[in-house]
């Protein structure tokens, strides 16, 4: 008993030499020799503090400790960013991955390790980008398909291969610098964030072992509903990464404005597009969306949601092959203020009538799904007539019923009676309206046809 306490106690003590090792190594176990402060000690430690500014960046997602282990791997979700990260130190409880002489292309053992898993939502390429904290540390990834609810034994026995091995060491040198404005100036400040690595469509490196200078793989074809394991190993402990995954196809990737015609300027919206070939998967989750360019697959449905305070909110049903003809998708965000007015062109009446035609459903289910939306809002209708001014009483009556017509329609539809007014022109209006007509240098008579104007919102 006595002997096996003496082993005990030399293993804790050589253990804790080795960590005091790794810490100085990784810059964490730094020693102070008094607690006596001298004013040159001051300065010291000022250089110091200077210095840990410097330091790695360690902050972000704080990882779930278990998550270095594949049976606990974290979901990505193809096509958004994951990170940065605060990744977990060390290997896991279990070291599934360690190189032998059958299988010397993977990691010699796990250090600072990360499992992440995919479900992959459709046919194309898979494309992988991880972009580290920090220009000191040193990922590599392994990529596997996964097998039956048996895969980390799999793994852990060598009984399958990587379909990807990217070990290369760092490039420090492709660091990207950053440029930034400080006072009206142009600064070009020294790389924050490590070179990315992963895998590309347009790549040509099949294999990156730890001889290779490349940092992309050239992607591999992936099929829909497939499952991967992604694990990086960063070498140097501490730090974290970014992770994206996604699935190149030749998508089209139009730009997405949000414009308010009051301000004559674009605003940002909160914007949700799902994709509903893939169970509504969220291809994007923007709080703060403002003119980019979205990727949409060829021949899938889309659902997008977008608001701002102060504005109506827009829905919209679209499939991806409008964009074989319009490269942008522009939205008008109309207020929700008092006052602001809609005037309606297209809708059409018979003739020197009120009854509304088909033809002008379209249009005004389009507004109604505005107005549904914002059940706080009221509205006035204003119907309009082109005249001569012969018969000046029945044309307010004509306008009147034109506006009573659109309400009945908005009634029918969803939106309650109690929120709508409806009005006829004014005989002064008439009687301009005919002026126009007549003047052919006022231009023509007035083209709305009805107009749709806030009159309050419900508190």
């Amino acid at each position: 008993m006595k002997r096996f306490l003496v082993v005990l106690m030399a293993f804790l003590l050589c253990a804790g030499v080795v960590d005091a090792q790794a810490q100085n190594r990784s810059g964490r176990g730094k020693t102070t020799k008094s607690k006596t402060t001298t004013s040159k000690s001051k300065k010291k430690k000022g250089k110091q503090s200077k210095k840990t500014e410097e330091a790695p960046v360690d902050l972000g997602i704080d990882l779930p400790y278990n998550s270095n282990d594949a049976l606990f791997a974290i979901e990505l979700q193809p096509d958004v960013p994951f990170g940065p990260t605060k990744a977990p130190i060390g290997g896991g409880r279990v070291m599934e991955i360690m190189s032998d002489k059958s299988n010397p292309n993977v990691f010699e053992y796990e250090h600072n390790s990360v499992w992440y898993k995919f479900k992959v939502p459709y046919n194309g390429l898979l494309e992988i980008e991880v972009t580290p904290n920090n220009v000191g540390d040193d990922y590599d990834f392994l990529l596997y398909k996964y097998t039956d609810s048996y895969f980390s034994n799999h793994v852990l026995q060598n009984k399958i291969l990587p379909v990807a091995v990217n070990m290369s060491a760092p490039d420090t040198a492709a660091a990207k610098p950053q440029t930034v404005t400080v006072g009206g100036k142009t600064v070009t400040r020294k790389a924050t964030t490590g070179p990315a690595i992963g895998m590309k469509y347009d790549a040509t490196d099949k294999i990156l072992t730890k001889q290779s200078t490349g940092r992309y793989l050239k992607s591999i074809p992936v099929s829909k509903d497939e499952v991967y394991y992604l694990v990086l190993d960063n070498v140097t402990r501490g730090g974290g990464h970014t992770v994206k995954v996604s699935v190149h196809v030749d998508a089209f990737e139009p730009l997405i404005v949000f414009y308010d015609p009051i301000a004559r300027k674009s605003v940002d919206v909160e914007l949700l597009i799902l994709e509903k070939n893939t169970q509504n998967r969220e291809i994007v989750k923007n709080p703060r969306f403002k003119n980019g360019r979205v990727k949409f697959v060829p021949k899938f449905n889309y659902t997008l949601y977008a608001k701002k305070p102060g504005y109506f909110s827009i829905y919209k049903d679209f499939n991806s092959d409008i964009f074989m003809t319009d490269t942008m998708m522009r939205f008008v965000m109309n207020r929700t203020e008092k006052g602001t007015v809609f005037p309606i062109d297209d809708i059409y009446f018979e003739e020197g009538e009120s009854k509304l035609l088909p033809e002008s459903d379209t249009v005004l289910l389009n507004y109604i799904a505005m107005f549904r939306n914002h059940p706080d809002v009221t509205f006035l209708i204003k119907g309009y007539v082109t005249t001569y001014g012969v018969d000046v009483e029945h044309d307010q009556q004509v306008s009147l019923a034109r506006a009573q017509s659109v309400k009945d329609f908005f009634s029918r539809n969803g939106i309650e009676a109690e929120r709508i007014e409806v009005v006829g022109m004014t005989p002064n209006e008439i009687k301009r309206a005919a002026n126009d007509l007549i003047d052919k240098k006022k231009g023509a008579a007035r083209k709305s046809k009805v107009e749709l104007i806030i009159t309050g919102i419900k508190k």
